[in-house]
């Protein structure tokens, strides 16, 4: 097949590992992911990126609503949603004409402001949820803007949820569904707005399916493994490492 010799053996291992890391995120392996954007970027650039990124998320969002519907809070689903569509807008109207080494620097903040975050709510060592609505608007906007400029709101949406205390299967239920609603919002813009999604990605994404599965089953057997005390330190030393690649990426 022709599209096996578009890209370099170097460059289908690396796509390859970020398919079966997709695959850990969405199974629950929360923070993880933000490896795979950057592996991804680092292929084909930050914007290009997403538009190979965006229909493996929605086959992985489909997966993890399919196992973990059941544990849906939809109460907080309800308090971040109509932000993030907001936060998407935003990111649809001025990430358009963006060139491509601003749009490094804009990923770059985004990444340096959930580092602050993250360690300042781990100081605080703190049980108190966050209760008042801004709490959750300022998350949800950040995270939709975050995900369309680069497939990076997991960061967020996960100090929403560890903000909020929740159990291990709760927090994956919810971020299921928040994320395939999400996701499939963002693909009409992508594909007809900015273009980025066309024949050859979507061939390309097909080619990766089984890597995104296996990565997927595996995951399912790492966080069934994982108490739910584990589990939250586990998300954050993720989501800190992931950080920090993202933003060491050049």
């Amino acid at each position: 097949m022709d599209i096996l010799l578009h890209y370099s053996l170097p460059q289908w291992l690396l796509i390859l590992a970020a398919a079966f890391i997709i695959g850990l995120g969405k199974a629950g392996l929360k923070g993880v992911d933000m490896l795979s954007v950057t592996i991804m970027a680092l292929v084909f650039g930050g914007k290009s990126s997403t538009g190979i990124v965006l229909p493996l998320l929605c086959v992985a969002d489909i997966a993890a609503v399919l196992y973990y519907h059941r544990h849906a809070q939809w109460h907080h689903f309800w308090k971040l949603i109509p932000w993030m569509a907001i936060g998407i807008l935003l990111g649809v109207y001025l990430g358009k004409d963006l060139n491509e080494q601003l749009f490094r620097q804009l990923m770059a903040v985004i990444v340096v402001v959930t580092i602050v975050i993250v360690l300042w709510m781990e100081m605080r060592k703190s049980a108190k949820v966050p209760q008042h609505p801004s709490f959750a608007a300022a998350t949800g906007l950040a995270a939709g803007f975050a995900t369309m400029m680069g497939n990076l709101a997991g960061a967020f949406s996960n100090l929403y949820f560890l903000a909020m205390r929740m159990p291990k299967n709760d927090f994956i239920g919810t971020s299921a569904w928040l994320f395939l609603v999400i996701n499939l919002f963002k693909l009409p813009f992508q594909a007809f707005y900015w273009k980025n999604i066309n024949g050859t990605t979507l061939l390309t994404d097909l080619l990766l399916l089984p890597a995104l599965a296996l990565g997927f089953s595996t995951g399912i057997k790492l966080v069934n493994k994982l108490k739910d005390s584990s589990y939250r330190k586990v998300v954050i030393v993720l989501t800190l490492f992931g950080s920090v690649m993202m933003l060491l990426k050049r």
